[in-house]
């Protein structure tokens, strides 16, 4: 069930299954070569988390979030990421700041190459998603706090599947963008480490 899981999330995240879309328990089966119940376990993980839904007479789709879903969710995340934040200013070591710094500075190179259309597949876009959203997870981890990273992964691939889509019209980010939040949080200045988040 988990390898199912993992599968059945990365169709939708990669925007195979769009939203909207029907996930057959039995076409899943006969495609991954299992039983029904391993892909039923799958799939209600990921209705408790939000991605999917069942209906009767229906089935199961990937969840259309409203308006609504999305603005909470980004309240949500505000809240969770400025927290991550304050506890990293506190909790990492140097080596921690190091690497924060370089996975930044990847981040940042991965969106140019996309915004300056060298690299404008589908896939390239899921490599910079897949990286801006361990970006934010590593700050999570040093945190020292496991139930703070497991919400705000949960929080995070709902918001990378409902914007999936939209993420080519995304507006160009200032240059730097994700080296300047490491560098807020190198300071170990929670207070600028929590409004950097923030305004990120």
């Amino acid at each position: 069930s988990a390898r199912a899981y993992q599968v059945i999330l990365r169709r939708i995240l990669k925007g195979a299954v769009p939203m909207g879309g029907e996930l057959s328990r039995r076409r899943l089966a006969a495609e991954l070569g299992m039983s029904i119940l391993p892909i039923a376990e799958a799939l209600q993980r990921l209705q408790n988390e939000g991605i999917v839904e069942t209906q009767p007479r229906v089935g199961t789709r990937v969840r259309v979030p409203t308006a609504a879903d999305v603005r909470e969710r980004y309240e949500v995340r505000e809240a969770l990421e400025s927290q991550t934040a304050r506890l990293f200013c506190r909790m990492a070591s140097d080596a921690d700041r190091a690497q924060l710094r370089q996975h930044a500075e990847c981040v940042d190179l991965l969106y140019r190459r996309y915004f300056e259309g060298s690299e404008a597949d589908p896939e390239f876009l899921y490599q910079v998603q897949e990286t801006h959203a361990e970006f934010h997870l590593q700050i999570a981890g040093v945190s020292g706090c496991g139930s703070l990273r497991t919400m705000l992964e949960t929080n995070q691939v709902l918001t990378f599947n409902w914007l999936y889509d939209v993420a080519a019209a995304r507006p160009l980010l200032p240059a730097g963008f994700h080296s300047q939040l490491a560098e807020a949080l190198w300071t170990q200045d929670e207070e600028a480490a929590d409004r950097a988040m923030r305004a990120h």
